[in-house]
């Protein structure tokens, strides 16, 4: 059962749908060995997953401290609060 958490108020829910599913720094990089995918729900940045060998997705919440994150996977609408270390 998901938690509860004060970060939660800082998702927004607005993003529109990305025109493609991947990692942004992966791309950039030229990786294409990410494993699935998060979107940060403070910017809507995408990155791939710590199961991932860059681990983008957790390296941008240490870049910015934005605390929650969603799997950008289909069929998957769980969420992560790297602060409180639980599903939200």
């Amino acid at each position: 059962m998901p938690a509860t958490c004060e970060h939660v108020d800082e998702v927004r829910t607005d993003w529109a749908p990305a025109e493609d599913a991947v990692c942004e720094e992966c791309e950039r990089e030229g990786r294409t060995d990410w494993v699935s995918l998060r979107r940060c729900l403070s910017c809507g940045h995408v990155g791939c997953c710590d199961s991932s060998p860059a681990k983008h997705a957790s390296a941008h919440y240490a870049h910015t401290s934005h605390p929650v994150i969603r799997s950008f996977e289909p069929g998957e609408d769980w969420r992560w609060c790297f602060i409180d270390e639980a599903e939200v």
